[in-house]
């Protein structure tokens, strides 16, 4: 059964680069992958991109290039990242609470159809903004207002 590899598995730092590869796919195999997120308001980000698996069944997107026909094509390792889209016009992807991270959602669909097919395979991945133990601290000092990050 296809499956999703990431790198790193669970969780990055939003400015991180994220290895994607999906194996277990038919050798040359037709595929969709979609990735999404919701913002702290609820509102939906999209992107996709159409692949063909190597002859192995393989398909890593720092190797492949995504075909035409999705949010993007050309050899784009972090392209279903950057090419998220709202589906509300004009709205813009913004983090106001940095202590919680976004929860993004990959999937692979059989096909390069317009409404994809089968679901093949998904995983979810969290996006941070502070490493593991960074302290927030709020700074309020006469008419100054700031915030301090202290690593651990």
């Amino acid at each position: 059964a296809p499956s999703i590899r990431l790198s790193p598995a669970a969780r990055s730092l939003f400015d991180e680069p994220l290895a994607i590869a999906v194996q277990g796919l038919g050798p040359r195999q037709q595929v969709t992958l979609r990735t999404s997120l919701r913002d702290e308001t609820g509102q939906l980000f999209q992107a996709s991109a159409h692949y063909q698996a190597g002859d192995d069944g393989e398909l890593d997107l720092a190797r492949c290039p995504a075909l035409p026909g999705g949010s993007f094509s050309g050899l784009e390792p972090m392209g279903l990242l950057w090419a998220l889209q709202p589906q509300k016009p004009f709205w813009r992807l913004v983090k106001r609470d940095v202590q919680s991270p976004f929860l993004l959602q990959l999937e692979v669909f059989e096909g390069h159809g317009e409404r994809p097919e089968r679901l093949l395979a998904q995983a979810q991945h969290e996006r941070a903004f502070l490493r593991d133990g960074v302290r927030r601290v709020p700074v309020r000092e006469g008419r100054i207002r700031a915030t301090l990050f202290l690593p651990p």
